[in-house]
């Protein structure tokens, strides 16, 4: 193993407090290090980040002329009891209109609002009457689905199989002409792949049904930042030492259990070594695992050693992690209403009632659920375009060009506007092919249940004979009510900050919330 690199103003402080390694400068890992912080007991402190920024799937960057989000959009449940909302309003990254009484209190179900127009890919915009009616419906069945938490045996093993089930039996008294009724099962089916996007999976047949109700959906009508998600991680980092976080420092193996030394505490062992894939060591007291859990399943059998224990290890492998991506478009002039905010986009050819078989390279595209018009940019006009699935991971795939060209075609198909102009260029996220991160966010998946986030987000050594709390894991896919958030990463943080303090000094009055 290489040189110990535990050196520098953070270590040289005196008193050999606790010493903490955070691994992850994600929300989570920053706000575990910036609760820390504020401890006494925990003045050694260092967060190692694998790439060259903080933040992890929160991404904003400037481009065509504002703030795109490459990666978290909304504050899900703007409402008080939400840290991430209330960190928000403290520091005043949101709107007045934001933050009023009236839209905390909105309760919107968890469901995605209605889009601004339809259009359908023979070219013709679908009636607004149909849509509201088709998504009510659709609603309906998601809110059914949520209430098998509650005891009841659910009748089928994922939220995809118990929708298509209960549309089969209501379409079978449909009496609408054919054509109407594949509009309906066309727009059901658009409907379930925005399900996908909020959910973060392939298929909503991955979705487990009985746990699918225990994601708590809190109140408030889902707001964006105008200056960028990120405004928020900058605030985090800015009252952490600025030495604090390293920069471009992967790691590779977490050693565990053990009793390690470094020259320059003689006579201290530690039981955890961290290993960098440059080969340099931190030995610490505890370390705090925030990487994704997409990450965590790629490399489960030798990111620590020793391996982890099976239940754990297992959990990692059943629970789910997807891909949702965001393909921003720009344009010289708009193409849609003043006013509009989404754009549905619906394939007739597509049912959630039958199977059609087809290549990816052909039919990507048709995994778009539509796009979203971007306020606030000032002589352009900007589109984001949501894509969930293997489709959204085939799109990462092909160039800038391809992309292009498929979504001009898909746009000029679905206006009826052969002429209409092509964007002028087009900008991505790529989370699938992202080394360290390899998804989105989790999910629950057929085969694991709220459980196995529980099992994932206990400390190690299980036992308690060891040394206390060597590894403790956070991040979103450890939150058992509010996985796939950023509310529930930043709450995850404080969860194992608060275990740590605890530990050291049980009498601590820990700050809230407890969510």
């Amino acid at each position: 193993m290489g040189a110990m690199e535990w050196s520098g103003g953070l270590a040289e402080r005196p008193g050999r407090g606790r010493r903490v390694l955070v691994v992850g400068g994600g929300i989570a890992g920053l706000g575990a290090a910036q609760r820390l912080r504020a401890h006494p007991a925990f003045s050694q402190l260092r967060v190692l980040e694998a790439t060259a920024r903080a933040g992890g799937r929160i991404r904003s960057e400037r481009g065509f002329g504002g703030v795109l989000e490459l990666g978290a959009h909304w504050i899900h449940g703007p409402s008080r009891g939400n840290p991430v909302f209330e960190l928000a309003a403290e520091h005043r990254l949101l709107r007045e209109k934001d933050l009023s009484e009236e839209n905390q209190r909105m309760e919107t179900g968890g469901h995605v609002g209605l889009p601004s127009v339809t259009y359908a890919s023979s070219g013709v915009s679908v009636s607004r009457e149909l849509v509201v009616e088709t998504a009510s419906l659709f609603h309906s069945l998601i809110d059914q689905a949520r209430e098998f938490v509650r005891g009841a045996a659910a009748p089928a093993p994922s939220v995809g199989e118990y929708v298509r089930g209960a549309l089969r039996a209501l379409a079978a008294g449909w009496t609408d002409r054919e054509d109407a009724r594949r509009l309906r099962l066309a727009l059901m089916h658009n409907f379930l792949n925005v399900e996908c996007c909020v959910s973060g999976t392939h298929s909503m047949d991955l979705v487990a049904l009985a746990p699918f109700g225990e994601y708590t959906v809190l109140p408030g009508l889902d707001c964006t930042f105008p200056g960028g998600y990120q405004g928020l991680t900058n605030h985090i980092m800015a009252s952490l030492p600025e030495d604090m976080i390293i920069f471009n420092k992967p790691v590779k193996t977490i050693h565990w259990n053990g009793s390690f030394q470094e020259a320059a505490s003689p006579g201290e062992t530690f039981p955890v070594l961290v290993e960098c894939e440059d080969g340099g060591c931190f030995p610490a007291h505890h370390v705090i695992v925030t990487v994704p859990l997409g990450f965590l399943k790629e490399h489960v059998d030798t990111f620590f050693e020793p391996p982890l224990p099976t239940e754990k290890a297992d959990a990692i492998r059943k629970l789910g992690f997807g891909t949702n991506n965001k393909i921003f478009l720009e344009f010289e002039e708009p193409f849609w209403e003043p006013g509009c905010q989404h754009i549905q986009v619906v394939w007739e050819d597509m049912s959630p009632l039958e199977d059609v078989a087809s290549q990816l390279q052909d039919v990507w595209f048709k995994k778009l659920i539509g796009f979203w018009v971007l306020p606030s940019f000032e002589s352009v006009h900007v589109l984001c375009g949501f894509i969930a699935g293997l489709e959204s991971e085939f799109m990462e795939t092909l160039t800038d060009e391809e992309v292009l060209l498929s979504l001009t075609q898909v746009l000029r198909r679905v206006t009826g506007n052969a002429r209409l102009p092509a964007p002028r260029s087009v900008l991505r996220s790529r989370w699938h092919s992202a080394p360290y991160t390899r998804g989105s966010y989790s999910y629950v998946a057929v085969g694991s249940t709220g459980e196995d986030i529980d099992r994932l987000a206990r400390p190690l050594p299980e036992d308690g004979a060891e040394a206390q709390l060597q590894i403790l894991f956070a991040g979103e896919a450890t939150h058992r009510t509010f996985y796939s958030t950023t509310h529930g990463a930043l709450l995850s943080g404080w969860r194992e900050a608060d275990r740590l303090i605890a530990l050291q000094d049980p009498q601590a009055q820990l700050p809230g919330p407890q969510l």
